[in-house]
């Protein structure tokens, strides 16, 4: 079966430093995958070359198949391959409902009509109020942004990414200076994306990490040293010493 998202033997590296050297990886619709390891591990790299803001070395990334290698950013969002990330990028005088709308609009090529017009547009209004509510932000939807709480601006990045209608999601740090009392927000945005969505989550809170990935990899020093289950890596001598610690034997005393 053909992978529904593919990188192959994707290297590069900074003035002789290899930053990310031959990693492979591949993900099926519906996969909930998390991609953890040390600061420095290249984890912002590899997401940087898979969506095209950084050109690699060597290697290749494919969306069912095809090479999207040459790809700039907006062709592969267009060929379904998005990414949210580490720090918000919204507009604070803008809406929930604006952001969202503007995003659908940019999807169809229709960005040029956003002032003013989008409210007389039902079928953007229809979609646009059906993913703030998947993100539960329907409340906030004429609250400019300023006034929003930072955990909610994060959901709103999530609903932006939604709203491109990606068959890969690529989030970079979620739930990044989210209160830890906060996070259950993003843990519930999380199990509302669609079943057929792969996601690929990079995150440093091993709690949401556990209850949200079906797979983990561990990304050290540029290299993948670990593809497995969330059970599996707790117990992997390698990642313990690369990343988890003290968290990796304490889950697998546990």
């Amino acid at each position: 079966m053909t992978a529904l998202f593919q990188v192959d033997r994707l290297k590069k590296s900074f003035g002789g430093l290899d930053v990310t050297r031959d990693v492979s990886l591949s993900l099926q619709k519906g996969d909930r995958v998390a991609l953890i390891g040390p600061n420095g591990a290249g984890k912002t790299t590899f997401v940087n070359l898979v969506t095209g803001h950084l050109r690699p070395n060597s290697g290749k990334v494919l969306m069912d198949g095809e090479d999207i290698s040459t790809f700039n950013p907006m062709l592969r969002v267009r060929a379904g391959l998005v990414r949210s990330f580490q720090v918000t990028r919204l507009f604070a005088d803008m809406t929930p409902e604006q952001h969202v709308a503007l995003a659908i609009l940019q999807r169809e090529g229709k960005s040029g009509r956003v002032a003013g017009t989008f409210q007389a547009m039902p079928d953007v209004m229809r979609e646009t109020y059906a993913i703030l509510e998947t993100l539960n932000l329907v409340g906030l939807a004429r609250t400019p942004v300023s006034e929003i709480a930072y955990g909610q601006q994060r959901l709103l990045e999530i609903a932006l990414a939604m709203a491109l209608r990606p068959k890969v999601l690529l989030l970079d740090e979620p739930a990044a200076g989210v209160p830890h009392s906060d996070t259950f927000l993003i843990e519930n945005a999380l199990a509302q994306l669609p079943d057929d969505l792969a996601v690929l989550m990079i995150e440093h809170d091993m709690d949401l990490v556990f209850r949200f990935a079906r797979r983990v990899i561990v990304l050290a020093a540029g290299e993948i040293i670990f593809d497995g289950s969330p059970r599996e890596v707790t117990e992997d001598a390698r990642v313990r010493e690369a990343y988890l610690g003290s968290y990796g034997h304490a889950s697998s005393a546990a």
